[in-house]
């Protein structure tokens, strides 16, 4: 993370997902591989709750590739639990955005830690770029205050 990086107040959201029963293992617990899929789709909706959708953002030649993913196990996530995967942007981007996730089932028992960072990439050069200034003046405009 770079040092220009600016602690805000956390700007979060949270997605509700059902656990459908090919994400299971025998057992009917969800398998290790499937929580990045979680973390995915709850990201792609606070973009989009940002006003980021991510295809526009991808025609505008800027692409989010994952470089680190963290993940916490706390306890399995099973068939037909309702998940609340709530994702967090606790720092302003620089080159690279980093989001923190919290997913915990329908009794609201906490199953779930993780985090990403993500590079901004210039799709045509195939680079990194800093955050474009009109995702960040999104960013900017959705900090709460107080």
């Amino acid at each position: 993370m770079s040092k220009n990086s600016k602690d805000i107040r956390p700007i979060s959201t949270s997605s509700s997902i059902e656990v459908r029963y090919a994400e299971t293992d025998q057992m009917g617990v969800v398998h290790h591989s499937v929580y990045p899929i979680y973390f995915e789709q709850a990201r792609v909706d606070w973009l989009r709750l940002m006003g980021m959708h991510y295809q526009k953002m991808e025609d505008s030649g800027v692409m989010l590739p994952l470089s680190r993913l963290t993940i916490d196990y706390k306890k399995p996530a099973k068939f037909g639990d309702i998940l609340n995967v709530e994702v967090s942007l606790n720092k302003l981007p620089s080159a690279t955005i980093i989001f923190d996730y919290t997913i915990k089932n329908q009794n609201n028992e906490l199953l779930t830690l993780g985090q990403t960072t993500l590079v901004f990439v210039n799709m045509a050069t195939k680079k990194p770029m800093r955050c474009p200034e009109h995702i960040m003046a999104l960013i900017e405009n959705t900090i709460p205050k107080n």
